[in-house]
């Protein structure tokens, strides 16, 4: 590969550069994480609504480049949130993957963050919003019918424009879990403008057209959103972050929460 050039993030190097003739993204992380195996996870979706992987190894992956590249998040904040949420159901709708990869987390092996969370002795949280998030979590889990391969993180800017290929996930976690699981992420998201989510109408609206375009329950759909929403702000707390009321994952979760009655 011929760099030509690169930058840094907090959890890893990329690199853009040709492989022959072929345009390519080289990314190398620093350490392990949950993305550890992303290429894995690429491979199982062979192009199919995300980005192709070409080589891949634990910790580093080689890429086709996305031209321009821009993030659905652009569709969302610029132009219209209706229209960035159609767009990431057709991206959730043709992301198939015909196998599972070696290295894969569940919706299952995910929820022992609630049990973590409860022992751990932090309080950032509300004791009693997490326990109510776990339980639905553990129940949802246990009733799962048809589970296959999901991106895991499926949100506004891991969502990007290729010229030739249309829009195409990145940067996927993995996890196995029902259709209705993925949209959690994407559910309160851009997590900079919480107004454009963290609102019952806006709950609905958005949950209205994945729920149509993708055929799914609307009402595991829902509690799906409302116990991701507590296990992510879990997670955040994991990651040294504080979290409190504003926290826009708290936010949804708020909102999301009396919605269930």
């Amino acid at each position: 590969m011929r760099v030509d050039r690169s930058f840094e993030t907090a959890s890893s190097l990329i690199a853009f550069g040709k492989q022959g003739d072929r345009a390519v993204v080289l990314k190398v992380l620093k350490k392990p994480d949950d993305e550890w195996h992303a290429g894995e996870i690429l491979q199982a979706f062979d192009g199919n609504g995300a980005v192709r992987v070409y080589e891949h190894v634990p910790g580093a992956l080689l890429l086709e480049e996305l031209r321009p590249g821009a993030p659905l998040v652009r569709v969302a904040l610029d132009r219209s949130d209706d229209q960035a949420t159609e767009l990431l159901a057709d991206v959730i709708q043709r992301m198939y993957a015909a196998h599972l990869p070696p290295n894969y987390a569940t919706a299952v092996t995910w929820g022992d963050g609630f049990t973590r969370y409860l022992e751990s002795g932090d309080n950032q949280i509300s004791s009693a919003l997490v326990e109510r998030a776990g339980a639905l979590y553990a129940e949802l889990c246990s009733s799962q019918a048809t589970t296959r391969l999901l991106h895991g993180d499926l949100q506004h800017y891991n969502v990007l424009w290729d010229e030739q290929r249309g829009w195409l996930a990145i940067d996927p976690k993995g996890v196995v879990g029902e259709l209705e699981y993925e949209v959690g992420a994407a559910m309160r998201n851009p997590v900079e403008r919480p107004d454009l989510f963290a609102s019952r109408e806006r709950v609905e609206r958005r949950l209205d057209r994945l729920v149509r375009a993708l055929n799914l329950n609307h009402t595991r759909a829902l509690s799906w959103t409302f116990a991701q929403a507590v296990l992510s702000a879990i997670w955040s707390v994991e990651d040294g972050f504080s979290v409190d009321a504003t926290t826009p994952a708290i936010q949804v979760a708020n909102v999301a929460a009396p919605m269930l009655a």
